[in-house]
This record gives C-alpha cells, structure tokens and sequence, in this order.
C-alpha cells in the first residue's frame, strides 16, 4: 500500500495575545501534517508566516501538491530539493523523520546520530506593550531568562523598567525589524546599562548595513535575515549568531547542515520557534544542546497545549513522549 499525506489546519488560542512590532494576534494557526504508511504514522506542525510571504491557503496548496510525491516514496533527501525552505517542507520533513522512527522502533535523535536531548532552559516571551505592563509581566512570571519583544517608542524605557522589575534575570532584546539606523546607537546602549545578552534582528533585514559600522556592544542575531544555509554570505561583518528555526529552514534535515555551517562560522545559535505546539517544538528540541541560546515557550503562550506535549517545569523544558514525536 503506498504512503498517503494528509493534513490539516488547527487554531490553537493564545493565552491573552501575542504582540510584536508588527502587530498582534490571539491565536495559532498551524497546519498539522500525517504522512501514513500502513498502521503507522509520521507527524510535523509547521506555522505559516506572513513576513515570509506565507499563508495558510499557499503552504497547505504547497503540501497538497506534493502527496502524489509521498506516495511514489519521495524521502527527506529528495524532498530537499522539491520544495523550498520555508514552512511547508517543515511540516514534511518533520513527518518524514518521525515515520521512519516509528517503522524502525528507534528514535529521531538515533536516526540524525546525535544525542538524546537533556533538559535545558528556555527564555520566556514578553509580548510588546507599555513599560510598566512589560515590567509588572516581568517580574510576575519570575522566569530566569526573558525575551523582551521591543521595536516601538518607548524602548528605553521598557529596558530600564523591566531591568529593575527583573534584576537577576538574563535579558533577550527582539526589535523584530523595528529599529532604524537613526536610534540602532541609543537603543544598543540601552541594551548594554540594561546588561542584555542578546539583540536580535535590531534593522530590516533588506536594510541592516548600519550594523557593519557600529560597534556591537551586545552580540546581534540574525533571525528575518536568516532562513538557511544560503543565508550565511550575507551576514558577514553584521551579525554575531543566527536563528535557526525550523519553518524558516523547512525542517529538521536543513536545520542539522545549518548548524554544522553555524558553528563552523564561529557563529553562536539561538535555537527558536514560532508561537505553536509542543508538535513544533519536538523537533527543534533536538539542537538545543547545540544553542547558546533556547528559545522553545511556544506552547507557554497557548491557553493549552496538545496531548503528550513537551513537559516544561518552569522554564525547563524536556524531551517529549514518543507518543508526541520522534
């Protein structure tokens, strides 16, 4: 019996809403894919992403149009080349690699030939709002490390207060774009009295130059810059770490050559995720060992997340059952 690809749309609701600079939303919109092969069964959950061009009609039309390529056998090396990076290849690839475990009674982290994930800490998102609501949310949640969604006015502020409402934590400074060359100096500064750890994506990313002429007090990451390993001649000069998410990559199999090219840049790794469920999680978990930097509380920022998901306690997060994936 040949292998069958299916999937679906689900909304998962976010727990309050998610902002960043380009806008909020109260809800993720995920598109779940089952590729079938007999009685078993391979699972990946990809989140579609405007930024990127990406819609859940196009990526679903996308996944739809390879299923007759499942079903003649298409396996993840051949899929790498049939379908660009980007969120739809996610979905499969991330399928691919958890059915081939279930055939073969084993597990994904056999399969790549890396390690078992262990337990590690993952930041914390604060969604972008008023100084004094970012820094009361702060200091609520009492999370070790915290991202800081910023790329407004008021960014100073919103440093300043959240560093004194969270003295101990480590802080995370994503602009999400929404810097320019005219405040990038000011808010760099800020970052460094505010003891940041890490800027990412301070400038467009079709307008990020500035960052060749500044001196970078905190390490700048890549993440709108970054999609895969092709992105990486552009980044000299400006950048000191990637992103490496794996709807930007288009999956797990992408991701691995990502880092291995990451690390051999002298490039440090921020291992992130779009706001999804542990489904979306279970694969990237896979690199964390290998990030400086973990940034894995998707499914923290749903109201619930799905069965079997990751088990977080606090801001630890550990591998998932196999039941969920891999």
């Amino acid at each position: 019996m040949p292998r069958r690809l299916e999937f679906r749309v689900e909304k998962w609701p976010i727990s309050g809403a998610f902002a960043i600079s380009r806008g909020a939303k109260t809800e993720a919109a995920v598109i779940v894919v089952e590729i079938l092969d007999g009685p078993v069964t391979g699972r990946g959950e990809c989140v579609p992403y405007a930024r990127y061009g990406e819609s859940l009609e196009n990526v679903s039309w996308e996944i739809e149009k390879l299923a007759p390529a499942i079903a003649q056998g298409l396996d993840r090396a051949a899929l790498q080349s049939a379908i660009g990076a980007g969120a739809a290849r996610n979905a499969i690839d991330c399928a691919l690699w958890d059915l081939e475990a279930k055939l073969t009674g084993t597990s994904v982290a056999k399969l790549a030939g890396i390690a078992v994930p262990s337990p590690v800490t993952t930041a914390y998102t604060l969604s972008l709002d008023t100084p004094e609501k970012m820094a009361a949310s702060a200091k609520q949640c009492a999370r070790p490390v915290l991202k800081l969604k910023l790329g407004a006015d008021g960014d100073l502020e919103r440093l300043a207060a959240i560093r004194e409402a969270a003295p101990n934590a480590v802080l995370i400074a994503d602009a999400n774009e929404g810097w320019n060359a005219a405040n990038l100096r000011a808010n760099l500064e800020a970052c460094t009295k505010a003891n940041v750890v890490l800027v990412e994506q301070p400038l467009p990313a079709n307008d990020d130059e500035a960052l060749r002429e500044i001196a970078r007090t905190v390490p700048i990451c890549a993440d709108e810059s970054f999609h895969d390993r092709t992105s990486f001649a552009g980044l000299d000069g400006k950048y000191d770490a990637v992103n490496i998410k794996l709807d930007k990559t288009g999956g797990l199999t992408e991701a691995l050559l990502v880092a291995n090219e990451a690390e051999a840049r002298g490039l440090s790794i921020m291992i992130g995720c779009m706001v999804s469920t542990s489904l979306a999680m279970a694969p990237a978990l896979l690199l964390a060992s290998r990030a400086k930097f973990v940034d894995l509380d998707g499914p923290l920022l749903l109201s619930k997340d799905r069965e079997h998901g990751l088990r977080y306690e606090g801001s630890t997060v550990s591998r998932p059952e196999p039941a969920l994936w891999g």
